[in-house]
């Protein structure tokens, strides 16, 4: 199993969210974690859409969690952002596989994902950010400057 680029973008987003109080700005996040502000400000827009950020324009502008992160499940961000959970071609109604009516590959595939998404879903975003907190904020602390 392996999750989508976008998907690890949108985990990282909404873990330094749950360690901020404050508004961050797409830029600050992107510069913490190194990676493209281009791809950060899709992948917020998808969260705002879902309902898991809030976002403001403007001078105190920025980003911040729409709801607690003790409401906001692992499990449930991954199925909201992951586009296709699809683990092998006979998961779609168009498969090819000459064995599918005898293979057993689909169910066992099935389970699998079925646990994985149930022990994610066993987790809050808070627990992800509970334990570690103050280097986690150490690390992707944003620069002041003042």
């Amino acid at each position: 199993m392996r999750i989508t680029r976008y998907t690890d973008y949108a985990l990282r987003v909404l873990i330094q969210l749950a360690l901020q109080p404050r508004r961050l700005t797409i830029a600050d996040m992107a510069r913490a974690y190194g990676i493209s502000r281009h791809h950060l400000t899709k992948v917020v827009h998808q969260l705002q859409r879902l309902g898991y950020v809030e976002t403001q324009r403007g001078q105190t502008g920025g980003v911040r969690l729409a709801r607690p992160a003790v409401d906001i499940r692992v499990g449930k961000v991954v199925r909201d952002m992951e586009p296709d959970l699809a683990l092998v071609e006979c998961f779609h109604g168009e498969d090819r596989c000459a064995i599918t009516p005898y293979c057993q590959l689909r169910v066992v595939f099935e389970q699998g994902l079925r646990l994985f998404l149930e022990t994610l879903d066993d987790y809050t975003l808070e627990d992800l950010v509970r334990g570690e907190r103050r280097q986690l904020i150490r690390i992707l602390e944003p620069p002041s400057f003042g």
